[in-house]
């Protein structure tokens, strides 16, 4: 009867034991996530690399007057993505910024006609 009970006690304090493991493994997926989920900038404060000064753009991690400069002259930009495709910042840099950057698309070729003036 006390073996009995001696095998019964160990299954409890090994299901316990994974229990307590099991909640705190979950946790800690679930504190990672937020983490992930604060650190992406929020959209009104994206810097928009298409109308950004040189100063805003040289705040970015990685971003210094050259790069900066660099950006300015490589406009108009279709895609954030566009400053690696056109070698303008190494891929190092890019993955510092790509969360806090925007590419907004220039306007001014909306509602204009291709055909000439009416005759």
């Amino acid at each position: 009867m006390v073996r009995k009970l001696a095998q019964i006690m160990a299954v409890l304090c090994a299901l316990t034991l994974a229990t307590g493991l099991a909640i705190s493994q979950t946790d800690s997926k679930t504190a990672t996530t937020a983490a992930q989920k604060s650190s992406k900038t929020p959209k009104s404060e994206l810097i928009d690399i298409n109308s950004a000064t040189a100063d805003e753009l040289a705040a970015l991690p990685g971003i210094g007057k050259a790069y900066s400069q660099k950006i300015i002259d490589g406009r108009p930009y279709n895609t954030k993505r566009d400053l690696l495709t056109r070698n303008i910042v190494p891929q190092a840099t890019y993955d510092a910024i790509k969360e806090k950057i925007i590419a907004h698309h220039v306007g001014g070729t909306k509602g204009t006609s291709k055909k000439g003036p009416a005759k």
